[in-house]
């Protein structure tokens, strides 16, 4: 799932919960429907650290080897998955 797919999910998920009248909806607990918002907006910000550790750990020097380990991939998929054009070693 990537960072895009996530922002649109939250979107989603913010919008229908907006769409909620409690005037008109029936009288129904929601938290558990507010719960599964409230943790996709974690994963979504949990995925911008994500990214921020890896460019800290470019910037460090870190190859992206190690940072394949770290992520728990292979080094070209985490180049694929967090490297830019630019970004070439």
């Amino acid at each position: 799932m990537t960072s895009h797919d996530l922002d649109r999910r939250t979107a989603e998920a913010e919008a229908w919960l907006d769409t909620l009248d409690p005037g008109r909806t029936p009288a129904d607990d929601t938290a558990d429907l507010a719960a599964i918002a409230a943790a996709v907006t974690e994963v979504a910000a949990a995925e911008e650290r994500v990214r921020a550790a890896v460019r800290v750990a470019r910037a460090n020097g870190r190859s992206w080897a190690r940072i394949g380990l770290a992520l728990g991939v292979s080094r070209q998929s985490a180049h694929e998955r967090f490297g830019t054009r630019t970004d070439v070693t």
